[in-house]
C-alpha cells in the first residue's frame, strides 16, 4: 500500500504539473488574440513553474531514507541566553513548516534555559518525505541581530545547532541487542498534570553500540519524557535509538562518514551552514549561496527556498 500510495503522488504531481503547462500554453494563446492580459499569462507562469520546481526537488529524494519521517535535534551553542532564545526560534520555525505540510510534530525531550528559550530539544517529526527535506538542515545555524537580553543594545552573534536523522518505521528491521540496554528513571520537568512531577515517569536509555568498522563500543543516550506513562516513554525511546542505529547503519554502508560529520562541527564561528541576519534583513545559506530577504517570512517557517536550493546541488548525490 505505501508503494502504491508514492506512486500516486508521483502521477498526481505530474498531472499537476501537466494541466499547468497546458493553462499557460492557453492563456498565451488567447493572450495573443487579445483576450487575456499580460498578468494572467504571468500569473499562470508562476504557477507552473513553482509546481515544476517543487516536483523536481522532490525527484531529487531518491535515496532510500529520504521518503522516512525524521527525528530533529536542537542544541544552542555559543552565545549563553541569546543562544537559547535562538534555538527556541529555530524550534517554532521548524514547528510552522511541519505545520504548512501537515506533519505531525511530537516533542520527545526537552531542557529550558537558563533564563529564557531552551537548551535542547527533541522533536519526533511523522510525514512522507520529512527526512528527505529536512535533511538539508543538518548543520550550525548562526543568528545576528541586537539582542533583547543585552543592556547595551549591541549586535551579537550566536549559534545553535540542528541535527536530523531518519525516523524508522515498522517496514524497517533494526536489530537491536537487549543485553546491551540499561535504563535510568526520573521526574519529568515542565507542565504535564499533577503526576508528571511526583512520578518517575521521565526515561534515560543507555545502549553500548558496537562498531563492526573500528571495533570500538561506543554508548548511545536517549532520554525521552513525552508521556506521562513510564512504558510509553520506553516505547519511543526504543524507536529513537532505532531511529540513531538506522543512520549509523547507513553512515557505514554508503561510507560518507566526512559529509554527515560536517553537519556536526563545533557550534562557533566559522561552522556555520546558515547565517541569520535580522538587521541586515537577509537570511543565506552558504552552502548554496540562496537567500532571502524576507526574514519574517523565514522564521515563519518559510524555508522550502533553502530546501529545494540544497536539494538540486546535494539531492542527487549519495547522502
Amino acid at each position: 500500500m505505501r508503494k502504491i500510495g508514492e506512486i500516486k503522488s508521483w502521477i498526481s504531481a505530474y498531472s499537476e504539473v501537466k494541466a499547468a503547462t497546458d493553462e499557460l500554453q492557453l492563456a498565451f494563446d488567447f493572450q495573443k488574440e487579445g483576450i487575456t492580459s499580460e498578468q494572467e499569462v504571468d500569473e499562470a507562469y508562476r504557477h507552473a513553474i513553482a509546481l515544476l520546481e517543487n516536483l523536481e526537488a522532490k525527484n531529487m529524494l531518491q535515496q532510500e531514507e529520504d521518503h522516512l519521517g525524521a527525528v530533529l535535534k536542537i542544541n544552542a551553542g555559543a552565545g549563553g541566553t541569546e543562544a537559547q532564545d535562538w534555538a527556541e526560534m529555530l524550534y517554532r520555525m521548524y514547528s510552522r513548516w511541519c505545520e504548512s505540510k501537515g506533519y505531525k510534530v511530537t516533542v520527545t525531550n526537552q531542557l529550558e534555559g537558563d533564563d529564557a528559550g531552551i537548551k535542547s530539544i527533541t522533536i519526533q517529526i511523522e510525514g512522507d518525505y520529512a527526512f528527505g527535506y529536512l535533511k538539508s538542515e543538518n548543520g550550525v545555524h548562526r543568528l545576528v541581530r541586537v539582542s533583547p537580553y543585552n543592556a547595551q543594545g549591541k549586535r551579537m552573534t550566536s549559534f545553535t545547532s540542528v541535527a536530523v536523522v531518519p525516523l524508522v518505521d515498522d517496514t524497517i528491521d533494526i536489530e537491536i541487542k537487549q543485553g546491551d540496554i540499561t535504563w535510568d528513571t526520573f521526574r519529568s520537568s515542565g507542565a504535564g498534570g499533577q503526576n508528571v512531577n511526583k512520578v518517575e515517569t521521565g526515561v534515560r536509555l543507555h545502549y553500548n553500540h558496537y562498531d563492526p568498522d573500528t571495533g570500538e563500543i561506543k554508548e548511545i543516550i536517549i532520554e525521552n519524557t513525552e508521556s506521562r506513562s513510564q512504558f510509553g516513554n520506553k516505547d519511543n525511546a526504543i524507536r529513537l535509538l532505532k531511529s540513531q542505529l538506522y543512520e549509523l547503519e547507513l553512515e557505514r554502508r554508503r561510507k560518507a562518514t566526512a559529509k554527515i560529520e560536517a553537519g556536526k562541527k563545533k557550534i562557533e564561528w566559522g561552522s556555520q551552514i546558515r547565517s541569520y541576519v535580522f538587521d541586515d534583513r537577509r537570511v543565506k545559506d552558504h552552502r548554496t549561496d540562496y537567500q532571502t530577504t524576507n526574514v519574517t517570512a523565514v522564521m515563519n517557517g518559510d524555508i522550502d527556498g533553502f530546501i529545494k536550493a540544497y536539494l538540486m546541488v546535494f539531492g542527487g548525490k549519495e547522502q
